[in-house]
């Protein structure tokens, strides 16, 4: 049979389509079933040579051993001083197996790494800030799937079910968690707070009174940015997905993400208005709302620390620490910057944190990904990125002694002990959702006053753009 005559056969193009989109077939397992549709051994090699000769298949379906390697790519999105502290994780696994690890960064992750794998040529591994986008490449088979050579009781042992469900998907492991942050943070310099005589407040309205309290004297008391290229808005999402699990708990949170309430639910509504206090809050924010919608979230975090201070409180993650040691050489934690918990809205969600988590998963099956990734979920692995600072471990063989101040040991806390916790809501939805709820907080910091309007299109969005 002429491999050309492959329309006539339906089986054939089920065959090819398959290992093209997904997968689920190795290259033996393509000419095996090639052969039995009816073609030679040489016409079914030439097949599939014509697929391109590999599927994103570099995942061995098989028990039998894998392909040795000396160097693994890994793609990702940190940069700056986030992706020196993962340097150090990857110096760390070359000194111990000799398999050196090239760090591919960008700052389109999602994009870059969803036309590498649409065009066969993913990386071996690829880190991802998104529950549901490892997910999405779980169900379509292009993700090697851990519990099939990790030592799984291990993994049950020192990492907590809540972890190790967020990593997984349709009950198998497919992600591991390098480090996790706590969204939870306000950070202030404890020298400008102790000069002015401010206290950290601990209820939402404290946080109104102080804000107000400061912005009386002429000063500005917040600081805010919400510019991040490709990704421009998340910061604003991290204060409405805060707000809203500290008001309404996790359950309905729980809802709202999974759109079993819609964007125009008044508990929606009620969150954007109480960023709104803060965004729009009357002497506020310098600049605002331009400045706001300018300005690069990290730019955003140094102005409480400069001298003389050009704002005294900054909400962000955890992460926040490294950016301010980078940019002040000598800053000590503690004495020169510190945080307090996001404060209390409702009583009943009282030490309630949202976080990020980061995702790595293996897109290519090797004796490299796979010792990398066991590495990764070790004691030993888990342990570099939280001696660096700006990250928590959920290894609970990782003590807390390894975090190098005061500071990053109460971030740690603060997260592992937080009595309700939820990754960042924004980080749950549809990809696609969540890039219409950026561009509906940005349109809300531009124009507060149509608020309603805005919920309503975020409300059209979402009926369109949810999974049916």
């Amino acid at each position: 049979m002429n491999i050309y005559d492959r329309r006539a056969r339906k089986e054939l193009d089920q065959l090819v389509e398959e290992y093209l989109t997904t997968s689920n077939i190795n290259r033996r397992q393509f000419l095996q079933r090639a052969t039995a549709a009816g073609l030679s051994l040489s016409a079914a090699t030439a097949l599939l040579a014509a697929c391109g000769g590999t599927n994103t298949g570099t995942l061995n379906t098989s028990s039998g051993s894998v392909p040795k390697v000396s160097s693994i790519d890994v793609l990702t999105q940190l940069s700056g001083a986030e992706l020196a502290a993962f340097n150090a994780i990857n110096t760390a696994f070359t000194q111990k197996t000799g398999i050196k690890v090239n760090v591919e960064p960008t700052s389109d992750l999602r994009a870059v790494l969803s036309t590498r794998v649409r065009g066969n040529n993913p990386p071996d591994v690829a880190g991802m800030s998104s529950v549901p986008e490892f997910q999405q490449y779980a169900a379509q088979g292009k993700l090697l799937q851990l519990d099939r050579f990790f030592n799984m009781s291990q993994i049950e042992q020192q990492y907590a079910r809540i972890w190790i469900d967020t990593a997984s998907y349709n009950g198998h492991l497919y992600a591991v968690i390098p480090r996790v942050n706590t969204k939870s943070t306000v950070w202030y310099s404890p020298k400008q707070f102790k000069a002015n005589g401010y206290t950290p407040p601990k209820t939402w309205d404290e946080m109104i009174a102080l804000s107000n309290k400061i912005a009386s004297s002429g000063k500005y008391p917040w600081s805010l940015g919400v510019e991040g290229g490709s990704s421009t808005g998340w910061p604003a999402a991290d204060w409405v997905d805060q707000i809203y699990l500290s008001l309404n708990g996790p359950e309905l949170s729980q809802q709202w993400v999974n759109h079993k309430i819609p964007w125009t639910h008044p508990s929606v509504k009620q969150a954007f208005q109480l960023f709104g206090e803060i965004v729009n809050g009357k002497h506020y924010i310098s600049g605002a709302p331009q400045s706001v919608l300018a300005t690069n979230f990290q730019d955003a975090a140094y102005l409480p620390f400069e001298n003389p201070p050009k704002a005294y409180m900054y909400f962000l993650g955890d992460f926040t620490a490294s950016f301010l040691k980078t940019q002040f050489p000598g800053i000590q934690p503690g004495v020169d910057f510190d945080f307090f918990p996001f404060p209390t809205i409702t009583p009943q969600y009282a030490n309630a944190v949202t976080g990020i988590v980061n995702i790595l998963s293996a897109f290519r099956d090797n004796d490299g990904t796979r010792q990398y990734m066991e590495f990764l979920a070790s004691p030993e692995g888990q342990s570099i990125w939280p001696k660096q600072g700006g990250a928590v471990s959920v290894n609970n063989q990782v003590p807390l002694s390894v975090y190098p101040d005061p500071v990053s040991r109460r971030t740690a806390e603060l997260l592992l002990n937080a009595k309700y916790f939820s990754v960042g809501q924004d980080d749950l939805l549809p990809s696609s959702m969540e890039q219409e709820y950026w561009k509906g907080l940005l349109a809300y910091i531009q124009n507060p006053s149509q608020l309603d309007s805005i919920l309503r299109s975020l409300e059209d969005a979402a009926t369109r753009l949810y999974p049916s």
